[in-house]
Parts: structure tokens; sequence; C-alpha cells
């Protein structure tokens, strides 16, 4: 089936992509150069999953290479050509807080980063489906606008507007506060889509909100339900920023995500933008998850409440699925919540107690 390149492929959803493309056959090229560490520290570290994929996964080869090294990503698709059928690219610097450390280096590695990775793309292997893992942080805080009922343990919609499904992609990114990681995702973003249109390329933008899994290197300023489960695990105190922990997300699992991956990558679009993540099915405010982390791990959460909100966040998304079952409707969310917060602590009891 060719190659699939993969960038990032030490996090949580580029490991989940190498072991199911493996899987189906292809060979995997990952590029990842554990950024995650200086982004977050040595707890965030993706070392210890790059050396359980170099031992478990046959065809992959690893390539420490930061994507801004334009010279070094020229040389690895050059070197593969057109036998790459599938890039993956899934590397960033994920947080808001962070971005405005260094404001640069996350424009950079999200925005810069990315050009590099098509124009290589369009050069080495033009025909090949370029998949961009973008966020739903494109859209700023437009979403707070929404006309929102505060309920006991959540915020939610009011029911009779036309988001009630889940907030689709007509949205408008403009005239919003995005923080410096929204804008950086969102000058990425459009350049996969111009990419798609102008040079007729296969792209698309899978627009994410949270997402997760039980490989997932959760911090406190991203990595919402791992990070939540494993100060719950192991007593170590929790803060929610804001928004009475009302704030609603829906949670998509990474082995879920990938399956739409795969589904785009079969029947492959021009230029194609998703809202991506649990949708309906799959949802929950902090409050909501901090009651089902104490349920499973039967311990209670030690925690905080700060009234500081993170600049640019969401009171309540919840993303419309129904363009992307539109296009593939044999995908459907397989893991609930629940589901999700239930692998994560059995996957991490013993590496985390």
């Amino acid at each position: 089936m060719g190659i699939a390149i993969i960038t990032g492929s030490a996090g949580l959803i580029g490991s989940e992509a190498v072991t199911y493309f493996a899987n189906q056959g292809m060979d995997i090229v990952g590029i990842d150069n554990d950024m995650r560490r200086y982004f977050f520290g040595d707890e965030a570290s993706t070392q210890w999953n790059r050396q359980r994929l170099e031992s478990e996964v046959r065809q992959y080869k690893h390539y420490e290479v930061d994507i801004r090294d334009r010279e070094a990503i020229e040389r690895i698709f050059a070197h593969y050509g057109n036998y790459i059928r599938l890039v993956i690219h899934t590397a960033a610097q994920p947080s808001h807080d962070w971005a405005a450390r260094e404001p640069i280096t996350d424009f950079s590695v999200n925005a810069t980063g990315t050009l590099y990775l098509l124009e290589a793309t369009r050069r080495y292997a033009p025909t090949a489906v370029f998949i961009f893992l973008s966020t739903n942080k494109v859209y700023g805080d437009t979403p707070n606008r929404l006309p929102l009922v505060e309920h006991e343990l959540r915020w939610e919609i009011d029911p009779s507007h036309p988001y009630t499904n889940g907030i689709s992609e007509d949205m408008p990114i403009d005239q919003s506060l995005h923080s410096l990681f929204g804008a950086s995702k969102l000058a990425a973003d459009v350049l996969v889509q111009e990419y798609g249109r102008y040079f007729g390329m296969y792209t698309a933008c899978f627009r994410g909100g949270c997402l997760t899994g039980p490989n997932h290197a959760g911090v406190q300023l991203h990595g919402f339900l791992a990070y939540l489960m494993r100060c719950t695990m192991t007593g170590k105190p929790y803060t929610v920023f804001g928004y009475k922990g009302k704030q609603v997300r829906d949670n998509i699992h990474s082995a879920d995500l990938i399956r739409a991956f795969d589904a785009f990558f079969r029947k492959p679009r021009i230029a194609e933008v998703y809202n991506i993540g649990g949708g309906r099915a799959s949802n929950c405010s902090i409050l909501e998850a901090i009651q089902l982390c104490e349920s499973i791990t039967g311990k209670p959460l030690t925690w905080r409440y700060s009234d500081d909100n993170r600049i640019g966040d969401h009171m309540w998304w919840i993303s419309d699925l129904r363009r992307f079952q539109e296009h593939y409707p044999e995908w459907r969310i397989q893991y609930t919540i629940p589901d999700i917060l239930q692998e994560i602590f059995e996957a991490n009891r013993d590496r985390w107690c």
C-alpha cells in the first residue's frame, strides 16, 4: 500500500496512526523530535511511546527531525518520493497558554512547519493524501456567543438553536479572539486548504475538539481527560479554570479519529474541512468528568477552582459530525466518555501508580 509519513508519530494521534496504518500493510515513516518535552516538561515526554513503536511495529522507521528543518524534511520526502501515499500531519505546539510564552516558536512549529510539509508533498508526492490535524480553536471565541443555558453540572445550548446537534463548519472564523495558538493553527489550516484548491491536491483539515486515548501524555496545559485521570489516580491536585467547571467538551478517542482519517484516505477529496470530535455521542463537562474519574478509581480528586478562564477557551463545544458522516456514512463514534476514561485508567495503572 506504499508509505505513510506521520509527523508527531510518538504522540497520541500520531502513534495511533502508526499502529493502524502499519496493520493495513503500509510502511511507516515517523517524524518526531519530542518537542512535547520542551513544551511541557519531562512528564510530557513521548520518548517512551517512540520506543514502544520501534519495538512493536516492524515496518516503522523513525526520524528525529524538527518539522521546521526544511532541508531535512525535503531530504525525507525526496528519498521516498512517489512511494508516499499518505501524509498525516499531527505535530504541533498544542497549548493556548504556552503559545503566549514563545509566540515565534509557536507560529514556526504550527504554521511554518506545515508549509514545509505541504511544499515537500507537492514537489515529491503530489498525488498523496495530506491530512492535517487542525483544531476547533480556529473559530476563536465565537462559540462563546452562542445562547447557552446553565444546568447543574454543565452549560448546554438553547435547544431551539441550529447548532443543537453541534457546531458546524459554517461558523465564521473572523472577528474573534483566537489566542496565539488558535491563530497559528488557523494559518496552517488555511494553507492546507489553499494547497488543495490551488494545486488540486487531496487535502483535509480535521478541526478536532478534545482528542484523547490511553497513550496521551496529558499535562495541565494540554490533555484534559488523561491529565484529570492521572491526578485522580495519583492524588495530584487539579485546577479547574473558569466557567464554574461546567464548560463542555466533546472528546474523541484516538482510534475513532484514525478510522475517520482512513475513510478519507480511501476516498479522498480536495480541500475538505471537517469539524471532528465526540459529537453528541461523547461529551462531558469538567464537573461530570471529575465524577466519572472518582467513580472509576474509587478515589476522591483533590481540586481547586480558579475564576480565571484560559484566554480563548470555549464554554461549550460539541462538534456537528454530519458533514463528515454525509461524505463517509460508514463511520461512527465507537467510544463514549466512560469507555475512554476506563481505558485510560486501565492502560496507565502500572505506569502512573
